[in-house]
């Protein structure tokens, strides 16, 4: 398969919904305990978008398997230059290099936007996702105990950062 790497439409918010309930179902890794309706996700992605924080795919044979995306860090001001970035494959696209395709065509583009850091909050445990973001360039910068409390159980949550840009 080939996989490429685009900037995703709406025509792609129901597939990457889809890919992100399952995270969200069957998993401790997102902390959304209800799966998002396709129109609230479509909500999300045009605001998003229209803020201009990037929505990137993965495709392999005209099928969505993967997506990663750019939001605020925070909501003030002085935060501007600073994301959280999100990645989510199908788990049969996991392991074959489509994660490393997704983020480092992320992370280019939020270089182009002149973006300063980039963080990601990992639930733990979550090795693969642990990997990847270090593959990518991401440091650890901590760990946040038992941060969130999901089926049944505290989950502790590691912040890694990638740093972008060096100068404002």
């Amino acid at each position: 398969m080939t996989t490429s790497i685009r900037a995703a439409t709406t025509e792609d918010v129901a597939r990457l919904n889809a890919i992100y309930s399952q995270y969200i179902v069957d998993s401790h890794v997102s902390f959304d305990t209800v799966p998002w309706t396709d129109e609230a996700r479509v909500a999300w992605f045009e605001e998003r978008t229209t803020a201009g924080y990037p929505v990137l795919v993965a495709v392999d044979d005209g099928t969505v398997v993967g997506a990663s995306w750019a939001g605020p860090w925070r909501d003030k001001v002085a935060y501007a230059a600073s994301v959280e970035t999100t990645i989510v494959l199908d788990p049969a696209s996991i392991g074959r290099g489509v994660g490393s395709m997704l983020y480092r065509a992320l992370l280019s583009e939020l270089s182009e936007r002149g973006i300063h850091r980039a963080y990601a909050i990992i639930a733990l445990p979550n090795d693969a996702s642990v990997a990847l973001h270090r593959a990518v360039g991401y440091e650890e910068i901590g760990v946040l105990d038992e941060a969130g409390f999901k089926n049944g159980r505290y989950i502790s949550t590691l912040l890694m950062e990638k740093k972008i840009g060096l100068e404002p």
